[in-house]
């Protein structure tokens, strides 16, 4: 596969392309300042690539932050919510208080990008020997807020209002047992002494060609929920199924018996439902029919009511099938803490929208359909009003859904999308702190 990635010259080149379909409304320190900041952000974006980690444990990348903004002038604060980063720009004019919020870990996903900067890093994941990779494009959002924050700084004197930079740790999910992201980060105060008027964030999506950007407002991703069912048997030789009670069976039926949830049982003409197993777990040899078989999946909703009824239904399910195996089932539905639906403020995302189509243009700014993903950005917009937005990752000249997807081993970013992103949080950012709080 051929690297998709582009050099500081073409990043010049299409900024231009941008500027000339941009809104008569874009903001010239903004070009000024993304082709300021153009090489720095594309190096942070390929070190933090090549050097990744896993949720919780985003040492190295929080190191480095941390040192980025120091050189920059700020004092970060670190060690927020395990290995959280949060630094303050103080504007020299009164205005607004505002925050920024970019991820940095990455996932179990060992990579075949064929980049000459491609992760080899390996670790231990849920027992098994996996590598490490930006497969969602965390490395793309650090590289961009950090460029942000050294493009805010230059700027700050006359800039209007406050902006608070969260590096955000664990946005794909602490390890069982573990807390984590953002729930962690505002129940360790964040915004106990900086209390923003809005929170803007993005995420570069492979379903989208570079130069397009995607909002939408009200819902946007859905929420998500983990669950573990345990189905317990009782264990025998392979060769006599008769002799003890088979879980692997009663596992396979509930598998399928569950999808009735969605199919028969759910009013998806409202909105849509999904529940997936993502794993499933039992016996150690051929022979031996065993104890009990471990299931772990996800639920996916929109609607608060419905996902109460999705995870009445799927213990009911459980309980049910594995009885009329003989077998029990012990169903944690939920098994943690998920994550809200990630909701776009309405008057906000109107407030904005111009300011995303005068980086890209009118015909590049478009509106998704719901997203099944999910976001731990959805906790800041909980508490405060939230804006959150796609950046294209997808080179043009691929078909955007063909491309492989974010998580996948194959995701590949056209570096394209660095100067986009900046470039429309810087805008959106700017144009926010000159309007005021409204």
């Amino acid at each position: 596969m051929r690297p998709a990635f582009l050099t500081a010259s073409l990043l010049a080149a299409l900024a231009a392309s941008f500027a000339q379909d941009a809104h008569a409304a874009a903001r010239p320190e903004v070009d000024a300042a993304a082709r300021d900041v153009a090489d720095a952000v594309v190096a942070w974006r390929r070190d933090f690539h090549q050097f990744p980690e896993l949720s919780n444990r985003e040492v190295r990348t929080s190191k480095k932050v941390a040192e980025a903004l120091r050189a920059m002038g700020l004092k970060p604060r670190t060690g927020i919510a395990h290995h959280g980063v949060v630094a303050i720009v103080e504007g020299g004019r009164p205005g607004p208080k505002l925050a920024l919020r970019a991820d940095m870990d990455a996932l179990p996903v060992t990579e075949r990008t064929g980049l000459p900067f491609a992760s080899k890093v390996t670790t231990q994941f849920n027992g098994q020997t996996t590598g490490v990779m930006h497969a969602c494009g965390h490395d793309a959002h650090t590289a961009i807020l950090l460029g942000i924050a050294q493009s805010l700084m230059k700027m700050r004197a006359q800039l209007p209002g406050q902006v608070m930079l969260v590096f955000q740790p664990s946005e794909e999910g602490a390890p069982l047992g573990e807390k984590g992201g953002a729930s962690l980060m505002l129940e360790e105060g964040l915004f106990r002494d900086f209390k923003p008027d809005a929170i803007f964030g993005l995420h570069v999506f492979s379903t989208l060609q570079v130069g397009q950007v995607a909002v939408r407002p009200g819902p946007l991703m859905a929420g998500s929920d983990r669950f573990t069912i345990t189905v317990k048997g009782r264990q025998t030789h392979g060769s006599r199924p008769w002799g003890g009670v088979d879980p692997i069976t009663a596992a396979a039926e509930l598998v399928t018996s569950t999808q009735a949830i969605v199919a028969r049982r759910t009013d998806i003409a409202r909105l849509p439902v999904v529940v997936s197993f993502g794993a499933i777990d039992g016996g150690i040899r051929y022979n031996i029919i065993p104890d009990e078989v471990r299931m772990i999946g996800t639920i996916r909703t929109f609607d608060e009511g419905m996902r109460q009824k999705v995870f009445d239904d799927l213990k009911n399910v459980a309980t049910h099938v594995a009885a009329a195996h003989g077998a029990t089932a012990d169903a944690q539905v939920p098994d943690s803490p998920g994550n809200p639906v990630t909701f776009n403020h309405v008057e906000l995302t109107a407030r904005m929208k111009p300011s995303l189509a005068a980086v890209v243009g009118e015909a590049n700014l478009l509106e998704p359909p719901l997203q099944m993903g999910a976001e731990d950005f959805s906790y800041y917009a909980k508490d405060v009003p939230g804006l959150f937005w796609f950046v294209g990752a997808t080179s043009k000249g691929i078909d955007p859904a063909k491309a492989p997807s974010n998580h996948s081993p194959e995701f590949l970013l056209d570096e394209g999308a660095l100067d986009v992103g900046l470039r429309t949080m810087l805008q959106a950012s700017l144009d926010f702190l000159e309007g005021g709080a409204k």
